[in-house]
């Protein structure tokens, strides 16, 4: 015989009534599957990742003494671990958490926090290494109307054209005071340069940082390497993993290629990103950490939309 137990949340609400914008849990975890690569056909490739969940509904019938938590909590386990997370599962929770608060609720939010690791090709040698991408999906459904927004961070270096140019005039300096307009000797000058006296400076460059939220289309897929690509393409200076030392020149030809101030890597993220459709908003925040000061060199771009995001500096975490 099944023990009746009594449900408070269900008795009527006697104290101050209102609603309420949102209602639920954070701080869940939760263990998800996502699409690795760029076959989003290819099942084998899905990974299974730990996440950090938010999970909210609101509270719109002000008679009621809350919301039943337990429901959001096992749908996610239900929907939200046994299929790859896409826009169209987000969508599909989110309208799962309304229909489980008939009456009560009539918009949901979801979040999935979580660190998407790929395996990457080194510059030049044959070799590949893991490296991460912190990562955020966020769903919303208002009013029967659905929004769903990647959030990723990924890493790269830029060096200073400022300081690419000091240095160069001190190399032409050096140059000078060496072979002060003698007859120049081929061999000579080559050995020169190859020894620390013919380098006498360098420029100073930083590891960097492109965080970067696009909203995407309701789909099926979710193309977080192909967001990575896309970033990294832009910038041509992403960090990397496995390093041998024909990588490690390669990288150094690249940050001399590409120099570049804050506002050069915005303007390339913003150029990238407006050639994709795919992408219905974005909002990205350049972070150079200085290695000349102590403070941090920062740009803010968005795609510009009226009903858009807003170029606001602190919609995502600035970097600690």
């Amino acid at each position: 015989m099944t023990k009746h137990m009594p449900d408070i949340a269900c008795q009527p609400h006697q104290a101050p009534q209102g609603t309420l914008n949102w209602v639920g849990m954070s701080g869940i975890d939760l263990p998800i599957l996502v699409q690795q690569g760029l076959n989003c056909e290819d099942n084998n490739n899905n990974i299974r990742l730990s996440s950090q969940t938010q999970a909210y509904v609101s509270l719109d019938n002000p008679m009621s003494k809350g919301i039943h938590m337990s429901r959001l909590y096992l749908l996610l386990d239900q929907m939200g671990t046994q299929k790859n997370l896409t826009p169209s599962r987000v969508k599909a929770i989110l309208e799962a958490f309304i229909d489980s608060h008939k009456g009560l609720s009539n918009q949901a939010f979801v979040e999935f926090k979580f660190d998407y690791y790929e395996r990457r090709n080194s510059l030049i040698s044959e070799n590949t290494g893991w490296k991460h991408y912190p990562t955020t999906i966020r769903g919303e459904l208002r009013q029967g109307t659905f929004e769903c927004e990647v959030s990723i961070e990924v890493p790269y270096s830029s060096t200073c054209p400022c300081s690419a140019a000091l240095s160069r005039q001190l190399i032409q300096e050096a140059f000078e005071k060496q072979f002060d307009a003698q007859n120049l000797d081929y061999q000579a000058v080559l050995n020169w340069l190859g020894t620390p006296e013919g380098i006498v400076a360098t420029p100073h460059s930083q590891r960097s940082y492109a965080q970067v939220k696009v909203k995407v289309t309701e789909t099926d897929c979710l193309e977080i390497s192909r967001l990575i690509n896309h970033i990294e393409e832009a910038v041509q200076t992403p960090v990397q993993a496995a390093v041998k030392r024909e990588d490690e020149q390669e990288f150094a030809r690249l940050n001399a290629a590409n120099l570049m101030f804050c506002e050069d890597a915005a303007r390339r993220l913003q150029n990238t990103l407006n050639q994709h459709p795919e992408y219905l908003d974005y909002w990205v925040r350049i972070n150079h950490l200085e290695s000349l000061h102590p403070h941090d060199a920062v740009a803010i771009i968005t795609k510009g939309l009226n009903a858009g995001y807003r170029d606001e500096p602190n919609l995502m975490d600035a970097m600690k």
